[in-house]
């Protein structure tokens, strides 16, 4: 008899409390934890725990064990129970369940029945009894094989379901030295230790913007772990003594509250090297993380042999920190000093262009985009294999827009270093805006809250919700874009950009068009020269065919775009439909002209999209329908086409053609499959 024990109370209360709502699809991992009167990080992490499994996975994994249970005792097809046990599409379901069975569930009966008719003689009478004996043998015999699949991590892993998530985050050290002006020393070793670590793909390293408001907090180390989603804490304090350095370590089990491991250091400063990689090697160690040798090799690797230019390069990352234009010419005149006296100072050159790129994120006109390349190609040079080089590349690229050029660098950053953050933040934003790929836009969205869980300031914490929440709807996950808009706004109610999003994220739930337009018009009567939601509004009584109010919103827009760069283009067409209703013929030409000029220049996936809109207007109704097959074998074009394709009421020009319900059926189950492909993805990597 198994004991009784707190573990099998807890996976039982929480598989029955999912069985409870076997057949509402919308029950996931926010609605478990509500229910089991926890928060959903506790959530995560015990699940985690005990079976080893996603949360995600753990309530999937549930709804199939129920799902084969049915396809047994019932007649129901594999389509009826897909929906039965909360699996929206039956194309999902049998791809889960033949991952998880080994086989489609059609072949369930006669895969059970293998399993029975071995129990008995074949030649018998099918009588009433023996065949439902043979159905019980059946239900026991794909029981058992659920329930071994459930139970898997615990069977084979006694040691292993009591690890955590390899997931670590630096609490600012202390600076015990007599001088407060050594603190830049202090959090130099703090800063090279993470960042070595940060280098072993094994562990998730959070990044040291998320932990410096800790830095004069009372917050326990439970309350911290929780909001940072980790495992570890690791503390210290240090003093710079004349020629040494003396450094205490503690690594915290933050479930246990409690440390697993703590050491005292003392070094001369020309050994400072060898302490930065011994403490992170033992911390690596400690949580049982996996190092290649490559990663040691990295590791191990001295950045300058000259010390006055280490001890200059830190007080530039500390000036650094602040980001503001002062505090960053600072940085850059500690970094020329550092290179002055070692003039091979990788490091240095890389993060002056990485201080121009911030000095200049924002303005239109770069005025150090020469100085910003001179610095990355110097870092390159000296060192090809940083990941800080490879970034300096990178953004002298975005800062002359070759965006295509900047990506390659930014991926092979992350080859050196897994956890670099500001490769994953900027690359998240590339495929946001500059070469949209909703995949990639959302992996990176959710990498980077994982590493910048916790941003210095309440604004810049709201802009990386609000990235996120953007991401998980523009690749269908609307449900899940909920929570994270709101947190966008709990951190920032003034964040014009998460109202807006709001918006339409709850259409993405809802479909309710007058609501959107309802609550869309209010927010743009908070700020009625609002570019972005004035479009939206014209476009919006454009697909319910309400010319004149479409007329007022676009003519307005365009008083609005007099003299600046046509921030639309891919809007022309319909704004020339509703002049053109409005007996605006000749303007209405104007951006018909301009439309195609668009569409001739587009060189993303959209294109094809485009082009058909444009052939349906000039009536080649076949050749529509061509631009939208070839478009329909596009990937990862976003949620909106889905949701607001058929609205367009030239749309209802093609709809007597014969291929039209294949070729829109066509477009979205492409978006459909690559969305289930990427939920499994995620979901495998507990990034959802």
């Amino acid at each position: 008899m198994t004991p009784n024990n707190p573990h099998n109370s807890f996976l039982s209360e929480a598989k029955s409390l999912v069985l409870d709502q076997i057949s509402n699809e919308q029950f996931g991992v926010s609605e478990l934890a509500e229910a089991m009167h926890m928060s959903r990080s506790n959530l995560l992490r015990k699940i985690k725990k005990h079976t080893g499994l996603s949360a995600s996975r753990f309530i999937r994994e549930i709804r199939l064990q129920k799902a084969a249970e049915l396809l047994l005792k019932t007649d129901m097809t594999a389509s009826e129970v897909s929906f039965e046990v909360g699996f929206g599409n039956p194309s999902y379901f049998t791809k889960c369940y033949r991952e998880y069975f080994g086989y489609p569930p059609g072949e369930t009966k006669s895969r059970a029945s293998d399993i029975s008719d071995t129990t008995g003689n074949d030649n018998t009478d099918h009588t009433e009894s023996k065949t439902r004996y043979k159905i019980y043998i059946a239900v026991a015999a794909v029981a058992l094989i659920a329930t071994l699949a459930f139970f898997r991590n615990e069977l084979f892993s006694t040691s292993s379901a009591e690890t955590l998530e390899k997931s670590v985050a630096f609490l600012p050290f202390k600076n015990l030295s007599e001088d407060p002006n050594n603190l830049y020393f202090i959090n130099g070793i703090m800063e090279a230790s993470l960042t070595n670590l940060q280098k072993i793909e094994d562990v998730r390293v959070i990044s040291r913007t998320s932990t410096e408001k800790y830095r004069n907090q009372s917050a326990t180390v439970t309350q911290i772990g929780e909001e940072l989603k980790v495992s570890y804490l690791v503390e210290g304090s240090g003093q710079k003594i004349d020629n040494a350095v003396l450094l205490n370590i503690q690594l915290i089990d933050v479930a246990n509250d409690k440390p697993i491991w703590s050491e005292q250091y003392q070094y001369e400063l020309k050994d400072v090297f060898t302490l930065q990689n011994t403490v992170a090697k033992k911390i690596a160690l400690a949580i049982e993380a996996n190092i290649t040798p490559d990663e040691l090799k990295i590791i191990n690797k001295k950045p300058t042999d000259n010390l006055l230019a280490y001890d200059y390069y830190l007080k530039g990352l500390e000036a650094q920190q602040k980001k503001t234009a002062e505090s960053l010419l600072k940085a850059i005149d500690y970094f020329n000093q550092a290179i002055a006296e070692d003039q091979e100072y990788a490091n240095a050159y890389a993060q002056i262009a990485i201080s121009y790129f911030f000095l200049e994120m924002y303005k239109p006109e770069k005025e150090f985009l020469e100085q910003l390349n001179e610095n990355a190609d110097k870092a390159l040079l000296y060192d090809s294999t940083s990941e800080l080089s490879l970034i300096a590349k990178a953004v002298y690229y975005i800062g002359i827009r070759e965006y295509r050029l900047a990506i390659p660098h930014l991926e092979k950053a992350l080859d050196y270093n897994p956890n670099a953050s500001i490769a994953v933040l900027i690359l998240s934003d590339l495929y946001a805006r500059a070469m949209p790929n909703t995949s990639k836009y959302l992996s990176y969205a959710l990498k980077g809250m994982q590493l910048e869980v916790n941003a210095n300031d309440s604004i810049s914490q709201s802009y990386l919700y609000l990235h996120l929440s953007n991401a998980l709807v523009q690749t269908g996950f609307a449900k899940e874009a909920v929570q994270y808009i709101n947190r966008s706004l709990d951190f920032n109610p003034n964040n014009e950009h998460s109202p807006y999003l709001k918006r339409f994220i709850e259409y993405a739930n809802d479909k309710n068009m007058e609501h959107l337009i309802t609550r869309l018009e209010a927010e743009w009567k908070k700020d009625t020269s609002r570019v972005d939601i004035t479009q939206e509004l014209g476009k919006l009584y454009y697909f319910q065919e309400n010319y004149e109010q479409a007329y007022f919103y676009y003519h307005r827009y365009k008083e609005l775009q007099l003299d600046k760069v046509d921030l639309y283009p891919q809007e022309n067409l319909k704004i020339g439909l509703v002049f053109k209703e409005m007996g605006y013929d000749k303007k209405a030409s104007e951006y018909f002209e301009a439309y195609d000029a668009y569409c001739k220049a587009d060189e993303s996936i959209y294109q094809p999209a485009s082009l058909a809109m444009q052939l349906i207007y000039q009536g080649n109704y076949d050749g529509a329908i061509a631009k939208l097959n070839e478009f329909s074998q596009e990937s990862n074009f976003q949620y909106w086409m889905v949701l607001f394709l058929e609205k367009d009421p030239l749309l209802k020009r093609l709809k007597s053609h014969p291929e039209y319900d294949v070729t829109i059926s066509k477009i979205k189950q492409q978006f459909w499959n690559q969305h289930h492909e990427l939920r499994i993805t995620l979901e495998k990597n507990n990034l959802i």
